[in-house]
């Protein structure tokens, strides 16, 4: 395999996180980003890499995840090509100028945001999804014409390897240099200038990023997770929603930042509840999950060791076996959790679901509320009043109705935390924008300068009058369309008033014509 022709030792004292971080920002600032041409021939580039190495990548994923190598496209890799082909098709909508409103004092000047590349993007990546959590934010940095050091989560080794080996074979090796390593790397990175900072993982280690990022003032984009909560209300479907939960949950054996870290429901829902669980599992994964080619495992003994300390002294419901040698963890279910347990207060980041008793949608959202802004929230409802009330009385990074996990599958849709997880979006037009600086541009003539008289001194109560009800005016919107309807409209006014006085004056000689006849008949008669 590629990724065992890879293993080469880094060069001590971080010398090799300089040296891409440097040579970078001197690709960057060779300009060759900013042609869209070059940009979409790196994007094609990429596209390339993942179609023609999506069985090195499966085996890659094996080794680190026990991942099925029919979920990998599932899971990581059709979604990225569809970032891909999205940004290729909208590139160049994306980074055209976006005219903005005019003022009275501006109406016959150029207004208008440019999108500019931001300059060198570190980006650090997650282990539990490492291709579409490491190659999605870099989609959005090509597409915005920024140079881009990648740093693969040394967690995920293989893919980790892979990635270094691959992405040098595709892309322009010097404005997108691969940094592999483990804490001591990262901190090296991080101590270099980098003009924005897109990083997933942990809430703990995103406040270090945050921390080590502000002493050189570089704005961050940090993709946390937390306690995704999923309230179940009686009214639903049970059979369904514990199907669609079930697969949320316990999909890469847990470990995805936005699966449901626990369930909400009434005492009378739980026992209908953990026998659909029960059921789909055994539809799902057979009945041992272990010999099942579909279920994962634990991407460390450090983590298998840790979820297995948040299961003490709970007598599971469904589940709780265990085997360290392959760091396997059964599906497990948990009932009547105690909302103050450790297992309660951490991200759980594995195949545990605790079911937490509440005695209503009141009782369910102050729980949530009481509580760090998750990540993503979902709710099983099928009373529109309930809905609407979650959704006002709450907030989360996403709200997803009826299903889980779905929302991540829709580039139309900003995707990122709130308050404790995260900050920034990306997916689609949203990654271009956060990777972009919106530029403002105001292009002025050095004619008409009478308009400008009234704001130069010496002021007097006249020019300040002046001054201000230009200023007050309201903004004209110049965009094509209403630019149009505005010009047809002032069009059809003027040949209205036109027309208007026309009438009035042929009245006005008319009569005129009257008068005057009259008077010779009077004269003669």
């Amino acid at each position: 395999m590629v990724y065992l022709a890879v293993c080469s030792t880094m060069p001590p004292g971080g010398s090799l996180e300089r040296q891409a971080a440097t040579r970078a920002r001197q690709a960057f600032l060779s300009g060759r980003t900013r042609p869209l041409e070059f940009r979409l021939q790196q994007l094609h580039a990429l596209l390339k890499m993942i179609t023609e190495r999506e069985t090195d990548i499966a085996t890659a994923l094996k080794q680190d995840l026990n991942r099925s190598q029919y979920d990998t496209p599932l899971l990581e890799l059709t979604g990225l090509e569809n970032e891909i082909k999205l940004a290729i098709d909208k590139l160049s909508v994306w980074a055209a100028p976006r005219a903005v409103e005019r003022s009275v004092l501006t109406l016959s000047d150029q207004v208008y945001v440019r999108p500019q590349p931001l300059g060198v993007v570190l980006i650090i990546g997650a282990w539990n999804y490492p291709w579409a959590l490491t190659l999605g934010p870099l989609v959005g940095a090509i597409a915005a014409g920024n140079a881009a050091v990648v740093k693969p989560s040394e967690l995920s080794e293989c893919s980790s390897l892979l990635l270094r080996a691959l992405l040098p074979r595709y892309l322009d090796k010097d404005l997108y240099p691969v940094v592999t390593g483990g804490v001591s790397e990262t901190q090296e990175l991080l101590r270099q200038r980098f003009d924005h900072v897109f990083y997933t993982g942990s809430s703990s280690v995103g406040r270090l990023v945050m921390e080590a990022a502000a002493a050189h003032l570089t704005p961050v984009t940090l993709e946390l997770g937390g306690k995704s909560p999923c309230y179940v209300h009686p009214d639903c479907n049970i059979r369904v929603a514990a199907r669609r939960i079930t697969w949320g949950k316990f999909v890469n054996c847990g470990q995805t930042c936005i699966a449901p870290d626990y369930v909400l429901c009434e005492p009378s829902v739980q026992n209908q509840l953990i026998e659909c669980i029960r059921l789909t599992l055994l539809e799902f994964y057979g009945a041992d999950p272990k010999s099942s080619p579909d279920y994962g495992r634990i991407i460390n003994q450090r983590h298998f060791n840790r979820i297995l300390s948040l299961m003490e002294g709970y007598n599971p419901v469904i589940g709780g076996q265990s085997d360290a040698s392959q760091r396997y963890i059964a599906p497990t279910v948990l009932r009547d959790v105690p909302p103050q347990s450790r297992l309660m207060q951490e991200e759980i980041f594995g195949p545990v679901l605790p079911l937490v008793a509440v005695s209503d949608i009141d009782d369910a959202i102050r729980f949530i509320n009481e509580r760090e802004k998750p990540l993503a929230l979902y709710v099983f409802c099928t009373d529109q009043k309930g809905i609407e009330k979650m959704l006002e009385e709450t907030t989360s990074g996403g709200v997803l109705v009826n299903d889980v996990l779905m929302h991540y599958t829709l580039s139309s849709l900003p995707f990122g935390g709130v308050g404790h997880s995260g900050m920034g979006r990306y997916h689609g037009k949203h990654s271009f924008e956060q990777l972009s600086h919106m530029r403002s541009c105001l292009v002025r003539s050095l004619a008409m300068e009478s308009v400008n008289l009234s704001r130069y001194p010496p002021q007097d109560r006249r020019r300040a009058r002046r001054a201000r009800m230009a200023m007050r005016a309201p903004l004209i919107d110049m965009s094509r369309r209403t630019f149009v309807w505005a010009v047809s409209a002032t069009v059809i006014a003027v040949v209205l008033m036109v027309t208007l006085v026309v009438i009035l004056l042929i009245a006005a000689g008319l009569n005129c014509t009257c008068w005057y006849w009259r008077g010779i008949y009077n004269y003669f008669w």
